[in-house]
């Protein structure tokens, strides 16, 4: 496995997902949220469109999904009359161009009716684009049964949008003539708000998505692929895209991937790339790693929502096992007062607003404790940790200054 690397600006790292992408078919990144990742599609997509030697006319050449994405959907809700509930699109964004001429509403209800059971209408408008009338999507309302004009969920809501996304995506790997320019698909994070069943089934239709993509052809049978990006926060989202990438389909070429855990160390401007080849990675793995760093007595900081972040991966693992409490894990322990011990400072210390909302740094017998409570579960449960952040080389020591001649 390749080590850890440190990028000090999104650019940098933008043109190392771009040189990965030359020799492999689809990038997976996992992280947290507020790491930076949707900052760092919109840096990618950014890139696609700067003027150089090899896009000289500066052309757009990724086609990307993320919360702006979501953002140009907006409702109309008429407060006043309760009756007439619309979700009306971003009339300026370029995102719906071409959306008549690509006859969208039969692959989006195909798609759509695999998550939900509601039905929905397109009402478009005519815009002027310089010389150019051309048609866009205006609003769209709901049904369902003999209901008109409904309201959906937030999460029903960002289904449909997905599934719009996803229609637009299986015109451009069909090569419609919108999408000729386009050489890259950036996915981030499209499942907020979803259920993990919802997430699960996205998850499988995308990986068939992104299995066209990477084996595209052009109208003469050779090569023509789209390169991915995928990224997410949702750790069970992650884990079933790796898992159906990496997955052998009989009859289709093996799909080459890449997956990393993107890290933010410190919370400022450098950004870390953790390599995860072998088995996904797990968020309450990273998790403990993070833990363990900040446990170290000469370089880390333990603050009280520290507790919280480690009996939550507590309550994870003895639900992994078929446990329903924590108590499964401190069970596990040799020593019964430890087991007490430990169990009465995480009921005690990870519960209560002040842990969250006014993080302060633990004092010295609970920084003791802490590190008992996670070098005892670390070591039971033999979590093969990654370094998250790479050993900093040691400074050479000063030479000693000479005396001075007597």
């Amino acid at each position: 496995m390749s080590s850890v690397r440190t990028y000090q600006s999104l650019g940098k790292l933008v043109t190392r997902l771009r040189d990965d992408l030359n020799d492999t078919d689809l990038v997976l990144l996992y992280a947290y949220n507020r790491t930076g990742k949707t900052r760092l599609s919109m840096e990618f997509k950014d890139a696609g469109k700067r003027k150089n030697k090899k896009n000289p006319t500066g052309t757009p050449d990724t086609l990307y999904f993320n919360a702006f994405t979501e953002d140009l959907f907006i409702w109309e809700n008429d407060l006043e009359g309760d009756s007439v509930r619309l979700l009306q699109l971003n009339e300026k964004s370029s995102f719906f161009n071409a959306m008549t001429e690509l006859a969208l509403e039969e692959t989006i209800d195909l798609y759509l009716s695999r998550y939900a059971d509601f039905e929905f209408d397109f009402t478009y408008k005519d815009f002027q684009q310089g010389n150019e009338t051309i048609s866009k999507p205006d609003f769209v309302s709901f049904r369902k049964g003999d209901q008109s004009n409904i309201k959906i969920s937030r999460g029903e809501q960002n289904i449909f949008v997905w599934c719009i996304f996803m229609a637009i995506c299986e015109r451009m790997l069909d090569g419609h003539e919108s999408y000729q320019d386009k050489n890259y698909l950036y996915i981030d994070d499209p499942i907020s708000s979803l259920d993990d069943n919802n997430a699960i089934s996205i998850a499988c239709d995308l990986a068939k998505l992104l299995r066209r993509a990477a084996t595209r052809k052009d109208a003469a049978g050779g090569p023509s692929p789209i390169r991915v990006i995928f990224s997410s926060h949702h750790a069970l989202f992650f884990n079933v895209m790796c898992n159906e990438m990496g997955r052998r389909t009989e009859g289709e070429p093996k799909i080459t991937h890449k997956r990393y855990f993107l890290h933010r160390p410190n919370g400022d401007g450098a950004y870390t790339l953790q390599p995860s080849k072998d088995t996904p990675f797990f968020h309450h793995v990273a998790t403990l790693a993070e833990l363990q760093r900040a446990a170290d007595p000469d370089k880390g900081k333990l603050y009280t929502f520290h507790f919280n972040a480690l009996r939550s991966v507590m309550e994870k693992t003895a639900s992994f096992f078929g446990h329903s409490k924590i108590d499964f894990c401190l069970k596990a322990l040799d020593n019964e007062e430890d087991q007490a011990l430990f169990h009465r400072a995480l009921n005690l210390l990870s519960h209560g607003a002040y842990a969250i909302h006014e993080p302060t740094e633990m004092g010295e017998d609970n920084k003791v404790l802490f590190r008992r409570i996670l070098n005892e579960f670390i070591t039971r449960f033999e979590f093969a940790l990654p370094r998250i952040v790479p050993m900093q080389p040691t400074a050479p020591a000063p030479a000693p200054e000479e005396a001075p001649a007597q």
